[in-house]
């Protein structure tokens, strides 16, 4: 997918994912020491791929490393595979090659969450394997917004100081909300996610640290999405003045 020089903004997050393709990096790279919106952004976005492809790591028993060395000498080597060279279909090609840095992360994260199932209870493992499969959820609904032909991108900054991004596709009706430098809420608090329809202000879910969530809603005929803080467990109307409003992109 080509860019217009007005679009180039939009490119932070597929820059920061490796996803795009040569033309495209080297027009973003050429345009990033000129932007410190898209290096903040870009980094932003860097840091937040890497902190969910961590989200489900589990660090293996002790006695696993031990056991798995002393296997090795009887393990037969298999051939290396090498995969039949398909064509790739022209519709949808760049949407997939954007998501697939993403789709990877989430790759290396479920495989990092089951390296150790062998040696725990069946509960435990069930609870990992939940936790793996929800956190690879995460990563494909994010992934398929920040990849979105349509999204479109704006920063601001709450009340509290931290730095905000909001990534809307209005084709898929999803946006991804990202919050850098967010203090950790007083205990029994929680940071609420808000969606401004006509007025009315309805709840869109919770971020609770620095990160990337989805929000939850009809985000394509939102107006503005709003940042406050409320009781754990979230409140059905706004109870506290808004650390953020923003209006969503368009």
């Amino acid at each position: 997918m080509k860019h217009h020089c007005e679009d180039v903004h939009g490119l932070a997050a597929a820059y920061a994912l490796s996803a795009l393709d040569p033309d495209e990096g080297a027009m973003f790279a050429a345009h990033l020491p000129r932007c410190e919106a898209c290096r903040q952004e870009t980094a932003e976005f860097a840091a937040t791929a890497a902190r969910l492809a961590a989200a489900t790591a589990q660090a293996p028993p002790t006695a696993m490393k031990q056991r798995t060395l002393s296997a090795i000498d009887g393990v037969r080597q298999l051939p290396p595979r090498i995969p039949v060279t398909a064509p790739t279909a022209v519709r949808g090609g760049a949407l997939r090659r954007r998501a697939a840095p993403l789709a990877l992360a989430a790759c290396l994260a479920v495989a990092a969450a089951f390296a150790g199932l062998a040696a725990l209870g069946h509960q435990e493992r069930e609870k990992l394997q939940e936790r793996a499969r929800q956190a690879e959820q995460r990563l494909d609904d994010v992934s398929s917004v920040l990849a979105a032909p349509d999204a479109r991108t704006v920063h601001g900054r709450a009340g509290n100081g931290a730095f905000t991004t909001v990534v809307a596709s209005d084709r898929q009706n999803k946006a991804v909300f990202t919050a850098n430098g967010l203090p950790a809420p007083a205990a029994g608090k929680t940071y609420q996610l808000w969606l401004d329809h006509q007025g009315t202000m309805l709840p869109a879910g919770f971020i609770h640290q620095d990160g990337t969530v989805l929000i939850d809603g009809d985000t394509a005929h939102a107006a503005a999405v709003g940042l406050t803080l409320e009781p754990s467990g979230g409140s059905a109307r706004p109870t506290t003045p808004p650390l953020l409003l923003m209006t969503l992109p368009t």
